[in-house]
């Protein structure tokens, strides 16, 4: 099949997210966002952390309206679109597998271009998301999902990096610190050699005791807490790569121990845990963004993934860059998550430049940047 890809005056995009647990779907036109809608599910909750299978068929129970209520938040049709954008790594398997077949079927039946994404190249790219001001967002309860709508209006230009800069990406599954110096040239100059520091978070949750998704509420007890009560060990790696599976065994150790000398004190002392195992993550993760910043005399400095919501790193990147005069970029808060939006995104980036797929792509569970 040649993909129908003649008449770009106007390049419709439609970006579709489903790597784990969020299906999205957005829509831009030539480079700006019209609509990104987003349902989130709720039933993972109970079980206290993602659910493969289930995750899989939430997806199916939401992409048909997802992508529905994107198209008309952006008041187009299927007919105007130029090409689909979709996320084919990394991810879990079943998951990536509805988002990609139902970007398939769009892609065939309008012969269309199909586009397949990095989902951690879409978390770097968010950074290059024109949208417009939100003028409406819609939060939907539903028995096992919860769904967000976002319609946009009013012209936006945040200031974005410039090349070559730095990202440090972070979420449940990936620490990594990229080199990038064009919108598709990605260079790995760092990453974890075990768990990411989102898992390091979300142990630490569990073993306090909150409930899932635990990250979050680590960062909320923080806020009132001494950052500088608890101390917890730094390993030191070669060419400046993370590991968090030491840090998380000597956190349950030291809850352990001190839980045994009194079994209250998780409840007594848990702003100051928190702060206290947050802060230790975090300059962490700087210490070595800092390294890679001296080596390659880098000052653009940004942050992306699902942990670059976490307020204690979004602060202190920012106070380390007016240390060190570096110019540092954090995402907004809806598009550190996993969001379509930075599908769609990056899905225009490659259009221009004509890269497609065929339709025999499958899903990649592990998908090097």
């Amino acid at each position: 099949m040649t993909p129908n890809v003649y008449n770009t005056e106007d390049i419709y995009i439609l970006g579709i997210e489903s790597s784990c647990d969020d299906t999205s779907c957005a829509i831009l036109k030539n480079n700006i966002l019209l609509a990104n809608v987003t349902a989130n599910q709720s039933i993972h909750e109970q079980y206290g952390g993602v659910i493969p299978e289930l995750a899989s068929r939430d997806h199916q129970k939401n992409i048909v309206p997802v992508v529905d209520t994107a198209l008309k938040k952006a008041n187009i049709s299927l007919s105007q679109l130029s090409a689909v954008a979709v996320t084919r790594g990394p991810g879990l398997s079943g998951s990536l597998l509805v988002g990609l077949s139902f970007a398939k079927s769009i892609s065939l039946a309008l012969d269309i271009p199909l586009i397949e994404v990095n989902h951690m190249q879409g978390h770097i790219l968010a950074h290059f998301i024109n949208e417009n001001e939100v003028v409406s967002c819609l939060n939907e309860e539903k028995t096992s999902n919860s769904s967000q709508t976002t319609s946009l209006k009013k012209p936006n230009s945040a200031i974005k990096p410039s090349f070559p800069f730095l990202c440090l990406t972070v979420s449940g599954g990936h620490t990594q610190i990229v080199k990038i110096t064009d919108h598709l040239t990605f260079d790995l100059l760092a990453e974890t050699e075990d768990d990411a520091v989102g898992e390091a978070f979300d142990k630490a949750a569990k073993i306090l005791g909150l409930p899932y998704p635990g990250g979050p509420l680590i960062d909320r007890y923080a806020k009132t807490g001494d950052p500088t009560k608890y101390k917890f060990p730094t390993p030191h790696l070669k060419n400046n790569n993370y590991s968090f599976s030491g840090v998380k065994t000597a956190f349950l150790y030291f809850i352990q121990e001190q839980t045994a000398l009194n079994s209250n004190f998780i409840e007594e002392n848990l702003n100051d845990i928190c702060a206290s195992y947050q802060a230790h993550l975090i300059s962490y993760l700087l210490k070595n963004v800092l390294a890679i910043s001296k080596e390659t005399g880098i000052k653009q400095i940004a942050i992306a993934g699902g942990v670059s919501a976490n307020s204690g790193l979004r602060k202190e990147i920012e106070l380390l860059g007016k240390k060190h005069q570096w110019q540092t970029y954090i995402p907004k808060f809806e598009y550190c998550t996993d969001n379509a939006a930075m599908i769609a995104v990056t899905g225009y980036y490659k259009f221009l430049k004509k890269e497609f797929c065929g339709l025999d792509a499958t899903p990649l569970a592990r998908y090097e940047i």
